[in-house]
């Protein structure tokens, strides 16, 4: 008689189980307001040259939260935005990236490119432990800093499940010190002498956002500008594996953890990360798409569309959960952080454009 039993109580959470189309009604509210406030922001950047339409949406989401109440009935799809919404932005990134336009930059290129993000994502780590700044947000800032600014956070927030206010914090100082290489990586190849190409390979190697990359590129020249997309967009490819390190990095940690303390309150086993999260394979998938030509031409405008939508969409829902007090407890280490971070990356970037430019 036990083994019926047994089985019987395995089944009952099938049996309550809610399916995914159940819960559409709950989510559409949330989601829906989460894109009206991406359409805002979108429109607000239009009247700003320059300024980044994700920062505009995590602090119309900060503001809201902020100043009034979110109703309770919007959290379930901007919950849902924040995470699902987020990921599909990131895994259609990967359709701006074509293995064969990085192969033609060259080895030297590629390997100032591999230092930039290797060396600036390592010094910020070991820079944010000696802070003692919560390896979370240290994470998150070395991500954005040493990879592709706003988008690269938002990855390591999917393998972190870090804090909102670390979130914010980060993507905050992203678009801070990034906006500030504007005009200082034009100054610089000036400074130095150094030709077009020279100067978009630092601006390309260096700069957090892709836009950034553009604006400072523009700035130097038509050659410049060029090549400091092409050179920051296999920066971008970099987020897989750094991506996949976090996430193997999590689950050892989990592995660990599991074995000091066997058992929980039921006395199972602690579910672990997955090793390659999937959204990280959904964007290798979407670059070996574009590299073999899998997606026609016509698409590809409207896909980059859509992928700034869904990642503005999903930073105004991430914004809707940050209370300023929590925010302010981060503190002044994490600006300290970014001032070394970005001075390192600009060093690595110039080196490289000196040597290779």
């Amino acid at each position: 008689m036990s083994a019926p039993s047994d089985t019987g109580s395995a089944r009952t959470p099938d049996a309550v189980r809610t399916h995914w189309w159940q819960k559409v009604p709950q989510l559409l509210p949330g989601i829906v307001v989460s894109f009206i406030g991406a359409g805002l922001a979108w429109g607000i950047a239009q009247l700003v040259p320059g300024l980044s339409t994700l920062l505009v949406a995590i602090l119309l989401g900060v503001i809201w939260c902020n100043l009034a109440p979110v109703p309770a009935a919007l959290k379930p799809g901007t919950a849902f935005s924040a995470r699902h919404i987020l990921r599909a932005g990131i895994i259609l990134l990967g359709l701006k990236l074509s293995l064969g336009a990085i192969a033609e930059l060259g080895v030297g290129v590629i390997v100032v490119v591999v230092a930039a993000v290797g060396i600036t994502f390592g010094v910020t780590v070991l820079v944010g432990h000696w802070l003692k700044i919560p390896t979370p947000l240290t994470l998150l800032v070395a991500s954005g800093f040493s990879i592709c600014g706003a988008a690269a956070v938002a990855g390591a927030e999917g393998v972190l499940k870090a804090k909102k206010e670390h979130v914010a914090a980060a993507i905050g100082l992203v678009v801070l010190f990034g906006t500030l290489m504007i005009p200082t990586i034009p100054f610089l190849v000036s400074l130095f002498g150094l030709d077009e190409e020279a100067g978009g390979l630092w601006a390309g190697a260096s700069a957090h956002e892709v836009a950034q990359a553009v604006a400072a590129g523009g700035i130097i020249g038509s050659s410049a500008l060029a090549v400091a997309v092409t050179v920051k967009l296999a920066r971008v490819l970099m987020l897989a594996p750094v991506m996949a390190g976090m996430a193997w990095w999590m689950r050892r940690a989990a592995t660990l953890e599991t074995a000091t303390h066997r058992s929980d309150a039921e006395g199972g086993r602690t579910k672990l990360p997955p090793i390659v999260p999937g959204f990280v394979l959904g964007f290798l998938a979407m670059v070996l798409l574009r590299t073999f030509g899998l997606v026609p031409e016509a698409l590809l405008g409207p896909a980059d569309v859509l992928q700034s939508l869904l990642l503005t969409a999903a930073m105004f829902a991430l914004g809707l959960g940050v209370h300023l007090r929590t925010l302010t407890q981060v503190g002044p280490r994490p600006v300290l952080l970014g001032v070394i971070s970005t001075a390192v990356i600009l060093t690595i970037g110039g080196l490289g454009a000196v040597l290779v430019g």
